[in-house]
């Protein structure tokens, strides 16, 4: 793919000033405290509760999309909420590099190529999802995850709008915070590019926790593989394209199967 080999920009300068890299530290446990780690610590509470209980991993559930309200439009309501929570999340990632002085051409958030972009990130969606429904189906199998149900939304009009939007919320919220917020603050810090790539993989895999073990371990593998790419290309867009149809299809696809086929857990 030639996206694979683009010219890249300069990398974000190194932070010298005791001061500054302070800021930077404290910045980064602020944001992910009350984001996706905070989401990671929870996740691994959840894991530990499963498997403290009388039952194996594999005959219990875990559920992402979740009615929050008895009332329809309620409902809705509470779920268009709960997508642009994510949304906010990475917006805040976004506005703390950008009053950083980065622009966001620089993180690869331009809007020079879309239709490239998307495309790129369709196929990568493609590489990613099929072996990695291998792995669930695997790690399922073993016992060693629970049985995740990525919808319980009844059917409404309005489901698979709010699925939609729940799946380009997680993937703007983690491919902002967990690629190119994190990363290019750890490069300021004069972190190596392998052990930022590590770092940032493990903490995706964290938040995945709550569905067993397969689910980490195919979450820090796709951390890895999103990671290095942007660490090459510092092309953000086919990311985030790429998540939103990975998570498109997991949770409108599942919603509209399920109960139809019997291979579904």
């Amino acid at each position: 793919m030639s996206w694979l080999r683009p010219e890249r920009p300069a990398l974000p300068e190194f932070v010298e000033d005791p001061a500054r890299r302070r800021a930077i530290v404290i910045e980064l446990a602020v944001v992910f405290g009350i984001t996706l780690g905070l989401s990671g610590l929870r996740s691994l509470l959840s894991l530990v509760d499963s498997l403290l209980q009388p039952v194996p991993l594999a005959q219990q559930q875990a559920q992402l999309n979740v009615p929050q309200a008895t009332l329809s439009l309620v409902d809705l309501l509470k779920q268009l909420l709960s997508a642009g929570q994510l949304v906010g999340w990475g917006a805040l990632g976004l506005y703390l590099l950008w009053r950083g002085g980065m622009k966001f051409a620089e993180i690869g958030l331009d809007k020079q190529r879309p239709g490239r972009d998307v495309v790129h990130g369709l196929l990568l969606a493609a590489v990613i999802g099929i072996p990695g429904l291998g792995l669930y189906f695997l790690s399922y199998g073993l016992g060693f995850s629970l049985s995740v149900q990525p919808s319980t939304l009844s059917e409404t009009w309005w489901r698979p709008i709010t699925l939609t939007l729940s799946a380009f919320g997680n993937a703007f919220a983690e491919e902002v915070l967990v690629v190119a917020y994190l990363l290019t603050r750890l490069r300021q810090l004069g972190w190596r590019e392998n052990t930022s790539l590590v770092a940032s993989s493990v903490l995706r895999g964290s938040y995945h926790l709550y569905q067993g073990f397969g689910g980490f371990v195919g979450n820090v593998v796709m951390g890895l593989v999103f990671g290095r790419l942007w660490q090459k290309t510092n092309r953000l867009w086919p990311l985030i394209a790429a998540h939103t149809a990975l998570d498109f299809v997991s949770f409108v696809g599942y919603a509209l199967l399920k109960g139809r086929v019997s291979w579904l857990p």
